[in-house]
């Protein structure tokens, strides 16, 4: 049974990611009732209070029990899990790594088994885990590898929704990556989860070319031509109503986005800068395709402010309002 059908609030899982980086103070400005759900968060509990203490916040805790829906006025649930050395501010450790997959495996595990209604991530430096010898690419393939599904990601800021073809690749090898069956695949979950998630009856999809101006007709290249105009079409006739493709440099100029519900940039710097843009500080992260809602912040570990007190919380908490309201 979903945490949600029996405490009448759902019940939402904050990992504290990267432990040198804002994340376990960005959990620490937090307060306890300050949004209509049950929280529990997953680190380190001891860093997390230490964090929370240097950002002049006072952090009360106490072991999260999932037989217990409402936890202790005025204290957030947590599931303790150990370092695997001290962790410094700043000072990333490659033998924390093992840490960080332990808290998103926990949380997966949760969301799967409907101990948690959604997920809420703090930042996780990928670099990092990869230099202690684990491939990762990030949260999203590690989510969609736990859950067994195809996953897109999507980055939200007010009305402004964009999606993305494809994500963490060189530059060098997007064009390969943007084939007629992932990107068939990527509208499909798109519209399908536009409709789940934000109610949204009769999605109106922006596909961008890969190209400059969409290719100007194969001149600038045949990405267009030959994978992209096909897929919509295709689409197009099993009722998706997708537009484009459309040339990148003036899809977003705003009498253009009034018309879409969202677009689909082929590649995340396509995409991401114009969103961060309009939207930095509240914009939010959001996993398409799971079995569970996953949202994060839009930055990253910012190891330069980590222990400063300086952290800005505005996206965490833009995440886990939207988590509560896509997994009402």
């Amino acid at each position: 049974m979903p945490a949600a059908a029996a405490a009448e609030r759902p019940r939402i899982a904050l990992t504290a990611g990267e432990p040198a980086g804002i994340g376990p103070e960005l959990l620490g400005a937090i307060s306890a009732g300050e949004f209509a759900a049950d929280l529990v968060f997953i680190g380190n509990a001891e860093l997390l209070i230490e964090r929370a203490r240097a950002a002049r916040k006072h952090l009360a805790l106490h072991p999260h029990d999932a037989d217990k829906p409402v936890g202790k006025a005025g204290s957030i649930a947590v599931i303790d899990t150990p370092l695997g050395v001290p962790s410094q501010a700043g000072q990333l450790d490659r033998r924390n790594a093992r840490h960080v997959l332990d808290i998103l495996g926990r949380a997966a595990d949760g969301a799967q088994s409907g101990e948690f209604d959604a997920i809420v991530t703090a930042p996780v430096h990928k670099g990092v885990i990869n230099d202690a010898g684990i491939a990762f690419s990030g949260h999203t393939g590690f989510f969609a590898e736990r859950a067994g599904c195809e996953v897109v990601m999507m980055l939200v800021a007010d009305r402004l929704r964009v999606a993305l073809a494809t994500t963490h690749l060189p530059l060098s090898a997007v064009p390969a990556a943007i084939t007629r069956e992932g990107l068939t695949s990527t509208l499909r979950i798109l519209h399908a989860d536009l409709r789940r998630h934000f109610a949204i009856e009769q999605p109106r999809i922006a596909v961008l070319g890969l190209n400059p101006h969409a290719g100007e007709g194969g001149h600038m290249g045949r990405e267009e031509i030959e994978t992209i105009t096909p897929v919509i079409e295709q689409l197009r006739g099993e009722g998706l109503n997708l537009i484009g493709p459309l040339p990148a440099d003036s899809a977003f100029v705003p009498r253009h986005l009034q018309h879409f519900d969202a677009v689909l940039a082929m590649y995340h710097d396509q995409g991401l800068p114009v969103l961060k843009h309009a939207g930095f500080g509240h914009a939010v992260n959001v996993t398409l395709g799971l079995p569970w809602v996953r949202t994060s912040v839009d930055h990253g570990t910012a190891l330069d402010l980590a222990g400063s007190g300086r952290a800005d919380a505005g996206s965490l908490r833009a995440a886990v309002q939207l988590a509560i309201e896509l997994a009402g």
